[in-house]
């Protein structure tokens, strides 16, 4: 006899039992129907992209993380790191089939090889949206809009999404004379909420002067408003220009549509990938901040160029469903359930086999999920069954109840039942929330 192989996943990657995969779906679903209420569609990109393609823009760490081999014909290829930059591919590629703007959502897996650790993998999901084609305040304040809006259909709590812009911070460099050092301090500034104020000054005190080091920190400390947070930023940058009315302009939209208390100007905020230009933003769970950033991203002005020479300014942003799945589940908010199925129809009788799959038939027509218990045992194993798996009802019907055009309707978490009833009452007592 062979040896048995032992069944395992690789560190990194995870199975998910139906409780756990059918909350991600629910989530999922909640988004999808967030983001086409703001007239986003749907696209699809391969797993598995040429290597070129992925490592052009990517930089420094990502790079080192990608799933890189050979294939079977000697290609170059990788798995996709994330989705923003096979986006960029997809839109120089399929240009002429599309219009502008292009307001798209993608909710797919990707794969980097990190270190793991809670809400962090090497396989996850992400939920995508950006809007290509445009670059106006008017974009950039939906895509926020959009996160708040995501965030609170998905019943989170409190959260505050925490935003700044790029191009100001890159000013802010060049008057101190440091902009040849701008990746490297953008990612330090990044790392900020990791290894704290003090590691980030004695780390920025090996790029440049402590004088510089302190001027960056007083530049990333936000104020007491977003108002006068960003009169410290124009002051530091060297004055009024563009990404200043950049962000004035968001901050009066926020202002004017009420949603303002949910964010934050923190000049803090870079982002580590070296494709932002502009607005730049991460989102935090106000009861559970260390879990990280659950919903970040930017403008990208320049990613598409990679790709053709046409300008495609873009904006967008992506929820990590992974981690914020597991932040909800240390807040005690997460929602899992073992089925979809409303009503299990009973077997009890053999010969009404027919009958049970009319009525389950009659109710799904009626918008209800319904099983059939396909074994006849006895009843109260059909209804343990049914508990386990999380149905809240269970639907008996035997001779005398299939002669009368009857059915009994049990609610398995009260044990109440109700005996005796037509089809058309079990329908409405188990369709009612």
């Amino acid at each position: 006899m062979a040896e048995l192989i032992t069944p395992r996943v690789l560190k990194g990657f995870r199975d998910f039992l139906p409780e756990a995969e059918i909350e991600r779906k629910l989530l999922i679903e909640m988004v999808e129907a967030t983001f086409r209420s703001f007239g986003f569609v749907p696209i699809d990109t391969p797993a598995l992209e040429y290597t070129e393609i992925l490592l052009g823009k990517g930089g420094g760490e990502t790079d080192k993380q990608v799933y890189r081999f050979a294939d079977g014909g000697g290609r170059d290829v990788a798995l996709r790191f994330d989705l923003t930059i096979p986006f960029a591919r997809f839109m120089a590629e399929h240009r002429n089939e599309l219009y502008l703007p292009f307001k798209r959502y993608h909710i797919a897996k990707v794969w980097r090889g990190e270190n793991t650790q809670r809400g962090r993998y090497r396989e996850f999901t992400q939920c995508d949206f950006d809007i290509v084609g445009a670059d106006t305040a008017e974009c950039d304040y939906e895509i926020l809009a959009l996160m708040r809006s995501a965030l609170t259909a998905i019943g989170v709590g409190g959260f505050s999404i925490r935003y700044s812009h790029r191009g100001i911070f890159n000013r802010f460099l060049a008057n101190l004379g440091i902009a040849d050092k701008s990746v490297d301090v953008l990612r330090l500034v990044d790392k900020l909420a990791k290894i704290g104020r003090d590691e980030v000054l004695a780390q920025l005190g090996t790029l440049t002067n402590s004088e510089k080091a302190l001027s960056i920190l007083e530049y990333i400390e936000p104020g007491k408003s977003d108002r006068e947070t960003l009169a410290k930023l124009e002051r530091l940058a060297g004055g009024p220009a563009p990404d200043t009315e950049r962000l004035s302009s968001l901050i009066s939209m926020m202002e004017e549509t009420g949603i303002a208390p949910s964010f934050v100007l923190d000049p803090s905020i870079t982002r580590g990938l070296d494709y932002y230009t502009g607005v730049v933003y991460e989102t935090f769970l106000t009861e559970i901040p260390a879990i990280g950033s659950v919903c970040s991203g930017g403008r990208y002005n320049n990613l598409a160029s990679l790709y053709t020479k046409e300008e495609l300014p873009g904006v967008g942003a992506s929820i990590g469903l992974d981690r914020l799945l597991a932040g909800l589940e240390a807040l005690g908010k997460s929602k899992k359930k073992g089925s979809f199925t409303t009503v299990l129809i009973t077997a009890i009788d053999q010969s009404l086999s027919g009958h049970y799959q009319n009525l389950a038939r009659r109710m799904r027509e009626a918008g209800l999920a319904v099983e059939v218990f396909p074994d006849k045992k006895k009843l109260p194993q059909q209804f343990a069954y049914a508990e386990k798996k999380g149905i809240p009802f269970a639907l008996i019907c035997g001779e005398n109840e299939k002669n009368a055009g009857k059915v009994t309707l049990k609610n398995l978490a009260t044990r109440e039942s109700l005996e005796m009833i037509d089809l058309e009452t079990a329908i409405a007592s188990a369709g009612k929330p």
